[in-house]
């Protein structure tokens, strides 16, 4: 079988949920499933022009337009009619509702169609009122075109299946996983220089990681942090994808206090989280945040807003606060961090990549397990009994 996924930016490296769950998922896959061919379609800004592997996934770079608003609808167009008539691909996997408008091309061109709905797009701010209306029909399009509709959060499936009950059997919640980024030992010296190099010590400071865009809310996080006497800093880890007011304005606020680090690889995350005192993600809109759970596997303390797929991280109640309420997450910042610690072995059991590759190649009809299987995911994301 021929399995082409696409809707991505491209893998590795490369900043964006979608691309951080691609990363981890698409090669657990391809070791599960070894006579059957995988190809990922990426955007020529992200990573190298000519086709290469990565961990046993065929990577096919082609283009995309250069624009906020066009270039995942451009991708995506010209990756449907690849994998169909270059790839010949019989299962074609689209990342995220908005490439999803072209799921029923997809389908008409005989192709399977499976789509992983990442999050609600048009609830984030910076998309203009048509580009919220285009979103959501490709959310309409992956319901009525797709075999499954994998969606990350376990709210936003029930949601879903509410909204569109006749649809409701091929919704099927499979999360994001927790990717162990300690899994490997940090070089002291590697670590010594990281931490010089953005003027920070260990426990002193606290980490967000995500884009500079305004759903992201540092902009609240920023303004609660100043309000605080805190002998800490803080360290914005991410940068945005095209440089707009909002990511400026934020980045007016650059000081001895307040460090923005940019994008980092996984090593470089895994000091920054490791050696830092709290990790807070004050989100409006979020999928299943996935920065959240490779911290939260880390045992780095935790603050996060409680919005529902937050919520759906399972943390203990004291580990949230109101959205958008910049007096509790000042007081948040103040309290003790140890009061924020995630239960690690929980976050470990109930978020396991390994689970989730299993899940999602069933979803394509492969066939998967025999000795040494992983139990099938229950609805709520946590291994059970096949």
């Amino acid at each position: 079988m021929r399995i082409c996924v696409v809707g991505l930016r491209g893998i590795p490296g490369v900043m964006g949920g979608v691309e951080s769950h691609c990363e981890q998922l698409l090669p657990r896959i391809v070791s599960l499933c070894e006579s059957h061919d995988f190809s990922l379609i990426a955007r020529w800004p992200y990573v190298p022009r000519k086709p290469y592997r990565y961990r046993g996934v065929r990577v096919v770079p082609l283009p995309a337009l250069r624009s906020k608003y066009l270039e995942a609808f451009s991708n995506t167009l010209i990756a449907v009619l690849y994998a169909r008539f270059i790839l010949r691909a019989d299962v074609l996997h689209i990342h995220a509702i908005g490439p999803a408008l072209f799921g029923p091309l997809a389908r008409v061109l005989g192709m399977k169609l499976i789509v992983t709905h990442h999050g609600s797009d048009y609830q984030r701010a910076k998309w203009n009122r048509f580009a919220k209306l285009v979103l959501r029909l490709g959310e309409r399009c992956a319901i009525v075109a797709a075999s499954t509709v994998i969606v990350v959060s376990k709210s936003l499936a029930e949601d879903l299946r509410q909204r569109h009950p006749a649809h409701a059997a091929k919704i099927e919640h499979i999360p994001n996983g927790a990717t162990d980024l300690s899994a490997s030992a940090n070089e002291p010296r590697v670590e010594r220089e990281l931490l010089a190099r953005f003027g920070i010590e260990k426990n002193g400071y606290v980490v967000a990681v995500g884009r500079l865009v305004p759903e992201k809310a540092f902009h609240e996080l920023i303004a609660a942090f100043k309000e605080t006497d805190l002998h800490r800093k803080l360290v914005i880890v991410g940068k945005a994808d095209h440089l707009d007011p909002y990511a400026k304005s934020l980045m007016q606020h650059a000081s001895d206090r307040i460090v923005f680090a940019g994008f980092q690889d996984h090593a470089a995350l895994r000091i920054l989280y490791e050696n830092a005192s709290l990790f807070v993600l004050p989100s409006h809109h979020e999928g299943l945040p996935i920065a959240a759970l490779e911290a939260a596997i880390i045992g780095v303390p935790l603050v996060l807003s409680d919005i529902a797929p937050n919520r759906d991280i399972g943390l203990p109640s004291a580990c949230y606060f109101p959205v958008g309420d910049v007096g509790a997450l000042r007081q948040k910042l103040a309290d003790d961090p140890t009061v924020f610690q995630p239960d690690r072995e929980s976050i470990g059991r109930r978020f396991d990549w390994n689970a989730i590759a299993q899940a999602t190649a069933r979803s394509y009809g492969l066939g998967v397990g025999g000795p040494g299987r992983i139990a099938r995911l229950d609805p709520l994301g946590h291994a059970g009994a096949p």
